[in-house]
């Protein structure tokens, strides 16, 4: 009864037009950035420690900027429960689809590898449009669990399958001999329990998740790299695939996890701004 209350009042808020909720993502960026401060010490501590080279004016113009772009993705993210297939395409564009078709046209799966980067979220819509094979988006599920439910409502509307990383598997076994696509939002900080490899990411020491390697290795699927940057007007995205590893065997172990975080670092230095700041990616620590 509750998910639906939440999901009821987040689809009145998505009628709404674009114009309309980008007044409200202005609104919304002054009272995080000026009034409540939402997570400022994080953010800066973030951005300086990744940073070392950037002077203090530069780090506080990319913490403007991020703080400028985050509403702009909440609004998005809501929007996601109503907007329409072709308001989808319209705002973002596919640059080259046909470096996932390529696999998938032979039979093949493909995994997918993303990051909290620009409108991850609107992103899935965009896939599940352009796909008409299966689309799994692996995730980790939110300790609230009406969001969670709330969520997965509005990212399987166009036909995605929400999958637990706990799960993930079981489903691609039963896909193995079908083409298929399963998204990795790889950028995130896995528990002690589900990885023990750390690596430098941003210059300072990451615990990361090695799933994404060792989904590869175990099917033989190629690992395709998902790249969505926001464009100048607002709103509007391109989405650009770049195949990182055609034959997983043909590395050693741990060099596919680092060749997908290198890349996501990458696109991160280009324009730090639209990565997820305020997310603690760091907290996990070495313990002997």
């Amino acid at each position: 009864m509750k998910e639906k209350l939440v999901y009821g009042l987040l689809y009145l808020i998505s009628l709404l037009p674009f114009w309309c909720l980008y007044l409200l993502s202005d609104f919304l960026f002054f009272l995080i950035y000026y009034v409540i401060g939402y997570r400022k010490k994080v953010v800066f501590d973030n951005l300086r420690k990744s940073f070392p080279e950037k002077s203090e004016a530069e780090i506080k113009d990319i913490a403007y900027k991020f703080y400028r772009y985050f509403p702009d993705l909440l609004v998005e993210s809501v929007k996601m429960a109503s907007i329409s297939k072709d308001e989808v395409i319209k705002r973002i564009e596919l640059i080259n689809p046909e470096e996932v078709y390529q696999y998938t046209e032979q039979g093949k799966g493909v995994i997918g590898v993303t990051s909290h980067y620009g409108n991850w979220e609107l992103g899935i819509h965009r896939i599940s449009i352009m796909m008409d094979v299966p689309e799994l988006i692996i995730y980790k599920p939110l300790n609230n669990k009406i969001f969670n439910e709330v969520h997965n409502t509005i990212r399987t509307r166009f036909g995605a399958t929400m999958v637990p990383m706990k799960q993930i598997l079981r489903h691609i076994i039963k896909l193995k001999n079908e083409p298929h696509i399963s998204m990795f939002v790889a950028d995130q900080t896995p528990t002690y329990q589900d990885s023990d490899y750390f690596m430098e990411f941003l210059n300072q020491e990451a615990l990361v998740y090695t799933g994404t390697e060792r989904i590869a290795r175990l099917t033989k699927f190629p690992v395709v790299f998902c790249e969505i940057r926001r464009k100048k007007k607002r709103g509007y995205y391109s989405c650009r695939f770049t195949t990182l590893v055609e034959n997983p065997d043909d590395f050693p172990e741990h060099e596919i996890t680092h060749i997908h975080n290198r890349f996501t670092e990458q696109v991160i230095r280009e324009e730090p701004q639209y990565w997820l700041w305020s997310h603690r990616r760091w907290k996990r620590k070495r313990r002997n």
